[in-house]
């Protein structure tokens, strides 16, 4: 089995080695056809220099903590900061 892989923005990095992503999915609804667009969001593990706002690829893993089951397998794109 393959594991997922997400892409997202950095929302917090205050925490030691951990960082909040925010996952943006897009679906169309069943009956109305309209995209319907909902965000959640991601703790990941982290060892590389990431700032607010940067765009990274996140990836399912072992849990390394209570609520920490993702890691950060490459950062895509700079932020505006």
């Amino acid at each position: 089995m393959t594991k997922k892989r997400l892409v997202g923005l950095v929302t917090s990095t205050k925490m030691d080695k951990t960082v909040v992503i925010n996952v943006e999915t897009a679906e169309r609804h069943k009956m109305y056809k309209k995209l319907v667009y909902s965000n959640k969001k991601y703790k990941a593990r982290s060892d590389m220099d990431i700032k607010i706002g940067d765009s990274v690829m996140i990836e399912e893993c072992s849990p390394l903590s209570k609520t920490v089951t993702w890691k950060v397998v490459e950062k895509l794109e700079e932020g505006n900061n």
